[in-house]
């Protein structure tokens, strides 16, 4: 209910009109890394420091032209770059409406292949996110000739939440590929997707015991510390080399988490966005955690 609710205020001019004036101020910056490619590769450069990688992510989604969409396009050519200019560890994520897909799905793919051949050339990695359920089919479809192209240099996104996951994640996994596993942050109708947060928790469980029985390389995208442990004692029982998984949370949630993970011994990663384009992504933040709502209320109190 409260997701529902906040989800739906996140779609009212007035409360994105607010936000989006005093949000930076009072709290999005906690989630968001600067508005600047050297500002994200100078955070990059720290958390690295601290034993974690980074997935780095533009914000934005659908574009409205295809100006804009290949200014988005051009914007990961040049975060790449940034990345294998600077050296620090860290790949990229990037969402298809941000490549045109709502506006032209050939558009789209061109900007994508564009991108993982930038990222095979400076031996990158791209992870394609996944987006609400209209774009799934047509992203498993993109990625999955991306993934033809250019094997070992792109990764996409699987939903917990959704009833279709595990039979994506089995016939995407032959031969055995690179997937992210996370519950899913979208507003989605109970036709496609579980409506109890426990199925979608025992869902997303059952999903990364079998991507990792299928032999995929597997980044576990939760900050559930009780998903955690279950998946923790089935990775300590199963004997599974800590070089075929790693955790991934996000930038502003549970750090010290992720931290600990890593001076454990395990592959750690955080995904850090940046960008003027922040809103949707806040928003969804919020309604994924009340405390996070919290944090967004005291601020403008303190303020």
């Amino acid at each position: 209910m409260f997701r529902e609710v906040v989800l739906g205020l996140g779609g009212n001019p007035v409360v994105e009109g607010m936000v989006k004036r005093y949000g930076m101020q009072l709290g999005a910056a906690r989630f968001v890394a600067g508005s600047t490619l050297p500002e994200a590769i100078e955070r990059i450069r720290e958390i690295n420091g601290r034993g974690v990688m980074v997935t780095l992510d533009h914000l934005g989604e659908s574009v409205r032209s295809e100006a804009e969409a290949m200014d988005a396009k051009n914007s990961y050519l040049a975060m790449l770059d940034g990345i294998h200019q600077s050296g620090v560890n860290a790949n990229v994520s990037l969402k298809l409406t941000m490549m045109g897909l709502a506006l032209n799905e050939d558009l789209a793919q061109r900007n994508l292949d564009e991108i993982v051949t930038r990222a095979e050339e400076t031996g990158n990695f791209v992870r394609i996110d996944m987006e609400d359920s209209p774009y799934t089919d047509v992203t498993l479809r993109l990625y999955d000739e991306a993934y033809q192209a250019h094997p070992g240099h792109v990764g996409v996104v699987l939903q917990a939440y959704l009833y279709r996951t595990m039979d994506d994640l089995r016939r995407l996994s032959n031969p055995p590929r690179n997937f992210r596993i996370v519950k899913g942050a979208y507003m989605e109708p109970v036709s496609v997707a579980f409506p109890s947060k426990a199925d979608v928790d025992e869902n997303y469980l059952q999903l990364v015991q079998e991507s990792l029985k299928l032999g995929n390389y597997t980044a576990i995208g939760t900050h559930d510390e009780q998903l955690i442990g279950r998946i923790l004692k089935f990775l300590h029982e199963e004997n599974i080399e800590r070089d075929r998984f790693e955790f991934q949370m996000l930038y502003g949630v549970k750090f010290s988490l992720l931290e600990s993970l890593a001076r454990e011994g395990y592959r750690t990663r955080v995904y850090v966005p940046y960008g003027e384009d922040w809103y949707a992504y806040y928003v969804r933040r919020i309604a994924e955690r009340p405390a996070n709502l919290l944090f967004f209320a005291r601020a403008l109190v303190d303020r």
